[in-house]
C-alpha cells in the first residue's frame, strides 16, 4: 500500500468522522445531524450508521436518534450494572423470583445482570447468550418504542421462529402486541418462549442506552392477574435506578451524566 499521506482512504475517514461526532454528542445525533456535520448524502449517511450499528459502535435510542454504542462504552455498561445489583436483589426478594438486566444489541436480547430466585424450582436465563426480539418481554419492550418500519426490517432479517404454540410469529400480530405494550408501558412474554415461564419487563428510561428490567417466574407462581403489581414495582425500581445512574458526579458515585 502506498504511504503517499495524499492517497485517501475515504471509507475509513468517513467512519471515524462519525464516530467522533456521535461520542462528541451524548445527546445522541439525528440522520440529518449527521448528513450536515459530514456533507455525506442522506442514504449513504444512513448506511455507514447501519454498519456501525451492526457492530455495536452506535446504538439507536428510544427516539431514534445515534448514540455511542456499547462496544465503544463498556465501562460505563460496567458501572451499570454494579449500581442495578441492589435493586434487583431487592425485587427478588419481594416476590422470590428471578430479576433480571438485560439490552438489546445487533438485533438480540442480552442479559447484564442475574439474580437467580432462591426456590428450587426458578426459570433459567444465562448471560452472554443472545434471545430474539420476538419471544421474549426484553425484545418487545426494546422493539415497541421503535418505528414500525424498523421493527419490521429486524424482524424480516432475523426471523421469527416458533418455540411454542403460544410464540408471536406474523409481523403484524407482533406490531399490535407492540401497541399494546406502548399504552400500559411494560411487556410480557406468555410461554412464547419457553411453555411453562412468564416474564415481565419495563424499560429503564433516560439512560441513553437500551436497557431493561424483568421478572422471570414459573407459570404457578406468577398469574396474569399477578403481572400488574410486578410490572409496578418494576417500573419503580427502574425509574429510582435511573435517577440514581444519572446525577452528577460527586466524590462517591463515578460521572455517569455524560451519557443521560
Amino acid at each position: 500500500m502506498s504511504n503517499d499521506s495524499s492517497y485517501p482512504i475515504r471509507a475509513v475517514e468517513r467512519v471515524c468522522d462519525i464516530l467522533d461526532l456521535v461520542q462528541q454528542r451524548p445527546d445522541g445525533l439525528t440522520l440529518v445531524d449527521v448528513t450536515r456535520a459530514t456533507n455525506l448524502p442522506k442514504s449513504s449517511a444512513f448506511r455507514y450508521l447501519t454498519a456501525l450499528e451492526a457492530r455495536g459502535y452506535v446504538e439507536r435510542g428510544e427516539d431514534g436518534r445515534f448514540l455511542v454504542g456499547l462496544a465503544l462504552n463498556s465501562e460505563r455498561l460496567d458501572v451499570l450494572t454494579q449500581r442495578v445489583r441492589p435493586y434487583l436483589e431487592k425485587l427478588r426478594d419481594e416476590f422470590g423470583e428471578t430479576v433480571s438486566l438485560g439490552m438489546f444489541d445487533r438485533g438480540g436480547v442480552y442479559y447484564l445482570a442475574i439474580v437467580e430466585s432462591q426456590r428450587a424450582t426458578r426459570t433459567v436465563q444465562q448471560p452472554n447468550v443472545r434471545y430474539p426480539i420476538h419471544a421474549s418481554a426484553f425484545g418487545k419492550v426494546f422493539t415497541a418504542w421503535r418505528p414500525d418500519a424498523d421493527v419490521r426490517e429486524l424482524l424480516a432479517r432475523e426471523g421469527m421462529p416458533r418455540y411454542t404454540e403460544h410464540t408471536i410469529t406474523d409481523p403484524e400480530d407482533y406490531l399490535r402486541e407492540l401497541a399494546r405494550i406502548r399504552e400500559r408501558g411494560y411487556a410480557i412474554n406468555d410461554r412464547e418462549g419457553e411453555p411453562d415461564s412468564r416474564c415481565v419487563a419495563v424499560p429503564v428510561h433516560g439512560l441513553r442506552l437500551p436497557i431493561s428490567m424483568s421478572l422471570s417466574a414459573p407459570l404457578s407462581r406468577l398469574s396474569m392477574d399477578d403481572v400488574p403489581l410486578v410490572a409496578e414495582a418494576l417500573t419503580e425500581a427502574a425509574r429510582e435506578f435511573s435517577a440514581l445512574s444519572t446525577r452528577p458526579r460527586d466524590q462517591s458515585v463515578p460521572d455517569e451524566s455524560a451519557t443521560p
